[in-house]
């Protein structure tokens, strides 16, 4: 009886165990996107945005007006700075990633360590510079003031500070073309994909490249869409490929973060984790899942899966958060 018991209650398991199985693979992707935002609204998710190929396939909100209502990007506004340097590039504005910054603030080229700062460093936060205390930005002087703690190449520090270096440094390149950061900006990104910021926070006049931004998902996710497709827009190359291809590389120091850009690498992640790494075996056959992400504190995300030929957009107000379980509800089920 003890063995025919346990004959069917193992049965029993293997059978649920299969029932299961199959029902995770036979979710429609509008299954498995509702099933991410479920996710995303039991960790204080307001907002839900997928885009596949160039349309949004799936939006959910947690209020009625939440689709209309801008959110404060924090740090997810850093990666437009990494694509402003693409675009700056392809102008001839800047020579390179590689270029010095201290050839253009010629202060640095006195210090033996800023002197030796290029943008790829200052952008990708290995410079070295002491990169300031999250939430409080410098204005773009007073940035460049800050001392060099680390040679460069040598040290991951995530902070405001080489952002608003990179804003100076833009300042400088475009006062000759009388245009600021800001409408550089508009003019070479933002307006040719149609996208509209809602505000953006300013210190001096001067727009804070490390936090400012606010958008709603839909906005939010034009963006992704042209880092999707590689830079195009409607069939029009807005932005180099190749150059933003270069923001998505991570540097020695730290793997999982390229120019402006959260990998999926093992790493130094987005809240301090030890490692950041969002898919592999379970999602994408063993191989690293190619996502890359703009991420700000309270667990704002724009993802671009370029594999999944996806854009997805999550805004929230803090509270706990795992990448791997939100995308892997959202591709899988599970």
């Amino acid at each position: 009886m003890r063995r025919l018991f346990l004959l069917l209650f193992v049965t029993s398991l293997l059978a649920g165990t299969v029932a299961h199985s199959q029902t995770v693979t036979n979710l429609t992707d509008k299954q498995k996107y509702g099933l991410a935002a479920e996710y995303s609204r039991s960790h204080n998710g307001v907002a839900v945005l997928v885009m596949k190929g160039d349309k949004i396939v799936f939006e959910d909100y947690a209020t009625d007006d939440a689709a209309d209502t801008p959110w404060f990007l924090a740090s997810g506004t850093k990666s437009f700075s990494g694509v402003m340097c693409a675009a700056a590039i392809e102008d001839k504005l800047i020579k390179s990633f590689d270029e010095k910054v201290s050839d253009t603030i010629t202060e640095w080229k006195v210090d033996p360590r800023k002197s030796k700062i290029t943008i790829r460093q200052l952008l990708s936060l290995t410079s070295g510079i002491d990169a300031g205390q999250i939430g409080i930005v410098p204005t773009y002087l007073e940035a460049i003031a800050s001392r060099a703690s680390y040679e460069p190449g040598t040290h991951f520090e995530y902070g405001p500070v080489p952002f608003q270096i990179f804003g100076e440094l833009m300042t400088r390149k475009l006062k000759s073309k009388n245009e600021t950061v800001m409408s550089y900006l508009r003019r070479r990104i933002l307006d040719p994909i149609g996208l509209s910021v809602a505000f953006w926070r300013k210190k001096n006049d001067q727009i804070l490249l490390p936090q400012g931004a606010s958008l709603t998902a839909r906005e939010w996710a034009k963006f992704g869409l042209l880092l999707k497709n590689n830079g195009k827009w409607n069939g029009k190359q807005i932005v180099d490929g190749k150059l933003l291809d270069e923001l998505t590389v991570g540097s020695k120091v730290n793997p999982a973060y390229g120019m402006t850009f959260w990998l999926n690498a093992k790493g130094t992640g987005p809240s301090g984790n030890e490692r950041m790494n969002v898919g592999g075996e379970v999602l994408n056959g063993g191989k690293p899942l190619d996502l890359f992400m703009a991420a700000g504190a309270g667990n704002q995300r724009l993802y671009v899966i370029k594999s999944q030929d996806m854009v997805v957009v999550r805004f929230g107000m803090f509270g706990g958060w795992d990448d791997r379980e939100f995308i892997s509800k959202l591709l899988t089920g599970k």
